[in-house]
């Protein structure tokens, strides 16, 4: 099938002439995760995961991924005639090195600018114009040999009450419209979908998971435009956007309307989020402030109506994660249990809480060796059977009306190896020497990320991912600019410095290739701490509330201090969810978070 494909798209290639045909995963709004009518790459390859590029050559053709998808790529690409490239290996090209290498002088790499983000394009089009080398970028040669592609999604959309965003749409424009004035920007380009639905207090289900709506805007100081598909907005949400002045157009028409914008006014957008055949259609004379969308930051600081909200959907998903790991401790060897039907068994926990609205992604429910490869995804056509024996790793997350969550658990379910306890309890010592973490204002995430992969490092082992990301508020699971990670990533956009209100995972892991993976992740609230002489420190609220499983727990590697403060959360745990549960599950959660020492 992918052979086949790719013959299709060479025979293209060549009846256009193109030498080198890019597909990256996106769609037209730069996003992580695409629907169905963007997966073009996934279409061409047959890789599923969630980030990755595609190179098609006449000779050759090659994935680009990170670490997180190794292991799962490697399998899915096998007799493709696809090759790996593991982003970040030593040895192994970039994209643009590759291509550099591939294109002879004269020749012209293509693909669809609307799915391409300016910055890239415009590092492409610098590095090969060396080699006289052209681009063409107005070619989606996918959508020729998809025959049975997708439609666009028409999932309508809905309005999000000032009682769970905090801010009204007319002070989120008023910050945004401040930050233009300071810039001297007249315009204000926007095709991120998360910062979009932010701004306009506005959510959707265009994208699986993400409660986005596909869209782009334009800001100016004295009105905003709206560019998505009118039929998606009941004449509620139409009367609301229009008291704030926000014009609706049709989604198409954005590319057409740049192209109108005056020469000599300053137009700021981010070209790390705009696609390239926007920035391409403003013309050479385009007066462009190239930084990032002011609403990035705004997001990122959670107000205190956003905070106290998400303390009430951790403590219902909390709920349904405890509920899910009392019913699989209970039950395995007694019943056939799967990786899918523990995933489902977890959803429907979810379900059954007030405010509930979709999971925040899809379910990792990983048994034993799966848990290796961190996105693992089990299927109905591919998953293992559950037994009384070694671990199951559970990565999950809600959409609730008070907020998105995301929590990872490894849950023992019989007796495991000495090695395992080691790793499990390094992973745990991680988890809370970060949470635990005192420190200035003015760190970034690389300055903190030591705390937890300190413990991963003494075993001479490590993570390929970042320790965290930031989390929107029912919006995306991983949101910009904050994270933890120990070294600057250029395409990961976390670098920023931790202020009061930014909620980031804490998530350090140990995955060893044919044998085991462990994740043990809680979301945490960043506060202002104690100020003197030496500056305002800073401290971590666990924001996140379920037992982690003592059964794998060896003490002996741990320090009082990390005992006291496992005791201490355990202790938490029990207070906020044995409320919600029944006899038998309170009583099992008495134990599951008894006092260790």
């Amino acid at each position: 099938m992918v052979t086949e494909r790719l013959q299709h798209l060479r025979a293209l290639m060549a009846k256009n002439g193109i030498q080198a045909y890019l597909l990256p995963t996106s769609d037209f709004h730069e996003s992580e995760y695409v629907g169905n009518y963007f997966k073009s790459r996934k279409y061409i390859s047959g890789f599923t995961g969630s980030a990755g590029s595609v190179v098609v050559t006449q000779e050759e053709a090659g994935l680009w991924t990170d670490g997180r998808y190794f292991i799962q790529a490697a399998r899915e690409l096998a007799g493709s005639g696809i090759t790996l490239y593991k982003m970040g290996e030593e040895g192994v090209p970039t994209l643009e090195e590759f291509l550099s290498d591939k294109l002879k002088e004269g020749e012209v790499l293509g693909f669809d600018g609307r799915v391409v983000k300016a910055k890239l394009g415009l590092r492409l089009r610098e590095k090969l114009s060396q080699k006289k080398v052209s681009i063409q970028y107005d070619k989606d040669l996918v959508d020729e040999i998809w025959t049975d592609r997708p439609e666009l999604p028409t999932a309508p959309a809905f309005l999000l009450e000032d009682k769970y965003s905090g801010k009204t749409t007319a002070l989120k424009l008023e910050a945004v419209r401040s930050e233009m004035q300071k810039k001297d920007a007249a315009y204000h380009i926007i095709t991120s979908l998360d910062d979009i639905a932010w701004l306009f207090n506005i959510r959707g289900g265009d994208i699986a998971y993400n409660p986005v709506i596909l869209s782009y805007a334009v800001i100016t100081q004295e009105k905003a435009i709206l560019f998505l598909d009118e039929k998606k907005l009941s004449e509620e949400i139409k009367a609301t956007l229009g008291k704030f002045g926000v014009e609706i157009r049709g989604y198409f028409e954005i590319y057409e309307f740049v192209k109108a914008l005056p020469k000599n006014e300053k137009i700021l957008f981010d070209t790390a989020k705009v696609n390239y055949a926007i920035y391409q259609n403003l013309g050479s004379g385009a007066s462009v402030i190239d930084a990032p969308n002011p609403t990035v930051l705004l997001k990122a600081v959670k107000n205190s109506v956003e905070l106290e909200n998400l303390r009430k959907a951790h403590i219902k998903d909390g709920v349904a994660v405890t509920k899910f790991i009392h019913w699989l401790k209970k039950n395995i060897g007694k019943t056939e249990i799967t990786e899918v039907t523990a995933s489902d068994y977890l959803e429907n926990c979810r379900k059954e809480q007030d405010g509930f609205i979709d999971l925040s992604f899809n379910t990792i429910s990983a048994y034993n060796a799966n848990a290796a490869m961190m996105h693992y995804s089990a299927s109905e056509e591919s998953h293992a059977v559950l037994k009384p024996e070694g671990l199951l790793l559970v990565d999950s997350g809600g959409q609730y009306y008070e907020g998105t969550t995301d929590i990872t658990r490894t849950i023992i379910l019989g007796e495991v190896s000495n090695e395992i306890k080691k790793h499990f309890t390094a992973v745990l010592k991680s988890m809370l020497n970060l949470a635990d973490a005192r420190f200035l204002y003015g760190c970034i995430g690389q300055n903190l990320d030591i705390l937890a992969r300190g413990p991963i490092w003494d075993m001479d082992l490590d993570y390929k991912c970042g320790t965290g990301h930031g989390v929107g508020y029912l919006l995306n699971v991983h949101e910009a600019p904050n994270g933890f990670r120990w070294k600057k990533v250029p395409e990961r956009d976390d670098g920023c410095i931790l202020e009061e209100g930014m909620v980031t995972t804490d998530e350090p892991g140990v995955y060893i290739e044919g044998s085991h993976g462990i994740r043990t992740e809680n979301e945490l609230i960043c506060h202002k701490g104690a100020k003197n002489e030496y500056g305002q420190f800073m401290y971590f609220e666990h924001l996140t509330f379920a037992p982690i499983d003592l059964d794998a727990v060896d003490t002996s590697y741990m320090t009082k201090k990390e005992i006291d403060s496992l005791n201490r959360y355990h202790s938490e745990v029990y207070e906020k969810i044995s409320p919600y549960l029944n006899e038998e599950e309170k009583l099992w959660l008495k134990e599951a978070t008894r006092v260790i020492g």
